[in-house]
């Protein structure tokens, strides 16, 4: 998210709190935008097919599709994110602006027709009509298109333009399923329509949007699969970092709380609900910690590091040294603080009014949102660290912290389906605990000898990674780059007759 930072300095600087909203909207965008646009479909979906009189079973089918297709997409994509994201910003230092769009196209390229061959033989076997099939097959590639396409976002500085496609996709998805149910009878797959226009709407806007500002002139489509060898411990964060935020919702759809809604679909919509609204609360830290946290530590952190490149003395590195760690304290304790109020308020006033809403929240309801709010707002802080770890190139670190969520969080739901169903959701809380304890201990032991981890534990001769991965990305680049010189030599050779016969 380091490719926003500079602009939103100037967001913050601006008079008055006009700047600081705008600051922590455009971050809210960025950060959270498509998430949010999961999550607004499937109430706003709901809610139109209950007004429609979409029977009850077919309104959970319908829910359970989206969150089939959104989780799945999510831990499809965590497996080349932080990659991508990390190989862009090399990119960017390089001033290699042209092969930005290249990459994205070849990301695609790979993860597209894998990743929808097989979950279409998924579809095939859930029971789902033909329809139904190339609809959710139609919305699983929208996402897949649309979380990659987020890690080039936070490059760009349309921020009205990303908004415009998020009003847009909801407008024309909602305000549509709604205007055609009042002359057509309302079906799932009516409803699941709207969303895939509303997501191919998102995609083609967040699309125009790259093009217009990344140039669309290189060829280099698939050396981002070489940064998969150089840098291991980014695939274990985005993989892992996916299977511990959602594996203890799919392992509670075989629980005691979950229910088998139609062939290979299943639900937990007790947990469920009570997990989308707890999750909602750590926007707030997520928000924060690119618009608080990266404008005012990255100054710094840039400040520190620049001065080992012999621009300063060892009085100047030890000042500055202080200077950072001073800002970092200060930004980790002000999110975690916020953080605390957040869950703190949700879990008095927002009980409340999840209460009064027509969600049906009852007893179990309230205590799984009461341990998910308290499980996500740990979760949130521990992440924040993990990122920081990240800035310090501790990938390492922040490998090994993501395995032991995902690892706490994902055996112990799975041991508590044996217990009483009052107590799910406390594996997901523990797994968030231990991924805070860790990531602080590292954080904490790498703060208290930085100049040893940036001199003396780098590698005195850099030795290139290569595997499966460099080498398929090689000859993908060798074989359409002979195709894009032969379709050249074509070109200008019709160019060329056309031009004698002009001539003669």
């Amino acid at each position: 998210m380091a490719g926003i930072g500079f602009e939103l300095k100037k967001l913050f600087r601006a008079t008055g709190v006009l700047g600081v909203l705008r600051a922590y909207g455009y971050t809210g965008m960025i950060t959270a935008g498509p998430m949010l646009l999961g999550i607004f479909y499937l109430m706003g979906i709901g809610v139109i097919g209950n007004h429609f009189g979409l029977e009850q079973h077919s309104r959970e089918l319908l829910t359970s599709m989206i969150s089939y297709n959104l989780l799945i997409s999510l831990i499809v994509t965590g497996f080349f994110s932080m990659v991508v994201t990390r190989y862009v910003s090399d990119l960017l230092y390089q001033d290699k602006e042209e092969e930005v769009i290249g990459s994205l196209s070849g990301s695609l390229f790979v993860i597209l027709p894998i990743a929808c061959l097989l979950y279409g033989i998924f579809l095939m076997m859930s029971g789902s009509s033909l329809i139904q099939i190339l609809l959710n097959l139609s919305m699983f590639a929208e996402l897949l298109c649309v979380w990659m396409m987020m890690n080039y976002l936070t490059a760009i500085k349309n921020y009205k333009g990303i908004l415009i496609g998020y009003v847009a996709s909801i407008s024309v998805s909602l305000g549509g399923a709604y205007i055609v149910c009042l002359f057509i009878e309302v079906s799932i797959n009516l409803l699941l329509v709207f969303v895939c226009i509303g997501y191919g709407i998102m995609m083609c806007v967040d699309m125009v949007l790259l093009y217009q500002y990344f140039p669309a002139k290189g060829s280099d489509f698939f050396s981002f699969l070489h940064w998969i060898d150089e840098y291991r411990p980014l695939v274990i964060v985005g993989v892992f970092s996916s299977i511990g935020l959602y594996s203890h919702l799919v392992i509670a759809w075989f629980s005691g709380v979950g229910k088998h809604i139609y062939g290979l679909y299943y639900g937990a919509p007790q947990h469920d609900i009570a997990a989308l609204f707890a999750f909602l609360t750590i926007l707030i830290t997520n928000i924060n910690f690119v618009a608080s946290v990266e404008v005012h530590f990255y100054p710094k952190y840039r400040k520190y590091y620049d001065l080992f490149n012999g621009k300063g003395s060892i009085g100047e590195i030890q000042v500055a040294e202080k200077e950072m760690k001073e800002v970092l304290l200060h930004e980790l304790v002000y999110t975690a603080r916020r953080q605390f109020y957040t869950t703190a308020i949700m879990l008095s006033v927002g009980m409340t009014l999840l209460n009064k809403l027509p969600l049906g929240f009852d007893d179990l309801m309230d205590g799984y949102f009461r341990v998910l709010c308290v499980g996500y707002g740990i979760y949130a802080i521990g992440n924040v660290i993990m990122l920081i770890l990240m800035y310090f190139t501790d990938y390492d670190g922040a490998g090994i912290s993501t395995v032991i969520f995902a690892v706490v969080s994902t055996v112990g739901s799975i041991y508590s389906i044996g217990l009483n169903v009052r107590f799910y959701g406390f594996a997901f809380a523990f797994g968030a605990l231990a991924y805070l304890i860790f990531c602080t201990i590292r954080l904490y032991d790498f703060l208290g000898n930085i100049p040893y981890h940036i001199l003396a534990s780098q590698p005195m001769v850099r030795r290139e990674r290569r595997s499966v991965f460099t080498y398929f990305g090689e000859e993908l680049n060798r074989f359409f780059l002979d195709k894009y010189r032969k379709v050249r030599l074509d070109l200008n050779e019709k160019m060329d007759n056309k031009m004698k016969d002009k001539n003669m």
